[in-house]
C-alpha cells in the first residue's frame, strides 16, 4: 500500500470565455432524461483533514439509509446525464506535478462472497446478469441542485475493498457535495447484480472543490452495501490503479452514454491512443471515443480492455471536436486524493 503524504497545490488559472462557451460532457450535449427532483437536503463542503490537500464529506449512517431508498427503479431510469454540471466551466491551462510511476495492483473477487452477494440480490427480486468482466464498472446515481443526475464509476484496489472511482463533478458542484450517492457495479438495463452501495464518504481534490479546474476532475467514494457487510471489491472485483504514468498510451474507456445512438441501459467502450490537449492547453490527455453524457466518470485503463490498470476517467470535450473525449492526467495531487479514500 502506498503511504500517503501531502502533496502541494498548484495554483488554477481561469480559461478563457470561449473555452467556457465549448466545453461541454463526455463528447456529446446535455440529454433530456426527465427532471425528477429530490426531497434531500445539501451539505456544504466539509473540509475534514487537509493535510492531504483535497476535500472529503461523510454522509451519515440515517442518509446512507435514505440514499439506498431513494433509488428506485423510476428514479434511475429518469436521472439526468450529468453534462450540465460542467456546463461553463474553466479550462486552465495545463500544470499538473507529477513523479515517479507507481501502480496498485488489482484485487480478485471472492467468490464465495459474490455468489452470498448475488443470491441475496435474486432473492430481493432483482436479476443478476454475467458482467464478462466487468463487474467492477457501473453506474452512479446522485442527486445535486435538486436534480438527480446519473455518471459512471469504477471499483478499485483500495485498503479499505470499497473505494470507487469516479469524476469530481460526479460528486461536488460549487463547493456543495452531492446527495444520495449510490453505486450500482455491473448495472444493465435496470438490473442491480450486486445491489446498491451508498457512499459513507466522498474525496475530490481541491483543485476541482475550490474552482472546478478540469485538470483535476476526479474523486473517489468509499461506499457500503445496502445490507450484510460484504466488501465492494471481495464481491466484484477491484481494478489496479496506476499514477505518473507515461502520456500517449493506449488506453481502453468505459461508461454508460445516454445520448443517441445510446440509450444509458448498457456498458459501452472505446478505444484509442491518447493525445495532448491542443484546444484548450490542459494537462488532461484525449482519445478518440463516440460516447455521450452518463459516461462522464467511466474509467480508463491502460491496454485493451478492462483488465489494466485504471488510470483516467471520462471528463469532457469540445463541442468544436466531435468524438473526442478527454480525461484528467493520474498525477500526484489524484494520487493523494486517491489514498486518502483508499487508506480510510
Amino acid at each position: 500500500m502506498i503511504t500517503p503524504r501531502t502533496v502541494s497545490e498548484s495554483s488554477s488559472r481561469p480559461g478563457s470565455s470561449r473555452l467556457r462557451r465549448c466545453l461541454h460532457l463526455a463528447g456529446g450535449g446535455l440529454f433530456a432524461a426527465g427532471l425528477v427532483m429530490g426531497s434531500a437536503s445539501f451539505a456544504g463542503a466539509d473540509p475534514g483533514d487537509n493535510d492531504w490537500g483535497g476535500e472529503s464529506h461523510a454522509p451519515s449512517v440515517s442518509e446512507q439509509k435514505a440514499a439506498s431508498d431513494y433509488w428506485t427503479p423510476e428514479r434511475m431510469e429518469n436521472a439526468k446525464s450529468a453534462d450540465a454540471l460542467v456546463d461553463d466551466k474553466d479550462a486552465p491551462s495545463g500544470d499538473v506535478a507529477s513523479s515517479e510511476p507507481s501502480t496498485v495492483p488489482s484485487q480478485k473477487a471472492d467468490p464465495a462472497v459474490q455468489k452470498s452477494v448475488q443470491k441475496k440480490v435474486a432473492t430481493d427480486g432483482a436479476e443478476t446478469a454475467a458482467a464478462g468482466g466487468t463487474d467492477h464498472i457501473g453506474k452512479v446515481f446522485f442527486t445535486q441542485g435538486g436534480t438527480d443526475y446519473v455518471c459512471s464509476g469504477n471499483a478499485v484496489s483500495s485498503g479499505n475493498k470499497s473505494t470507487v472511482a469516479t469524476a469530481g463533478h460526479c460528486t461536488n458542484e460549487d463547493g456543495t457535495w452531492a446527495t444520495n450517492w449510490t453505486f450500482v457495479p455491473g448495472y444493465d438495463h435496470g438490473d442491480a447484480p450486486y445491489g446498491k452501495w451508498t457512499a459513507s464518504d466522498l474525496y475530490s481534490t481541491q483543485q476541482w472543490i475550490s474552482s472546478e479546474d478540469m485538470n483535476y476532475d476526479a474523486a473517489f467514494a468509499v461506499v457500503s452495501p445496502e445490507s450484510g457487510s460484504a466488501s465492494l471489491t471481495d464481491t466484484v472485483g477491484g481494478s489496479a490503479v496506476a499514477f505518473n504514468a507515461e502520456r500517449g498510451q493506449q488506453y481502453t474507456s468505459y461508461g454508460y452514454p445516454a445520448a443517441v445512438p445510446f440509450d444509458g441501459e448498457s456498458l459501452e467502450n472505446c478505444q484509442g491512443t491518447a493525445f495532448d490537449d491542443t484546444l484548450g492547453d490542459t494537462d488532461d490527455q484525449g482519445i478518440d471515443c463516440d460516447m455521450t453524457g452518463g459516461s462522464s466518470g467511466g474509467p480508463w485503463f491502460l491496454g485493451g480492455d478492462a483488465s489494466g490498470a485504471q488510470n483516467s476517467v471520462n471528463s469532457f470535450g469540445y463541442t468544436s471536436q466531435a468524438n473526442v473525449m478527454y480525461g484528467p492526467y493520474f498525477g500526484d495531487v489524484i494520487q493523494s486524493t486517491y489514498q486518502e479514500a483508499a487508506n480510510s
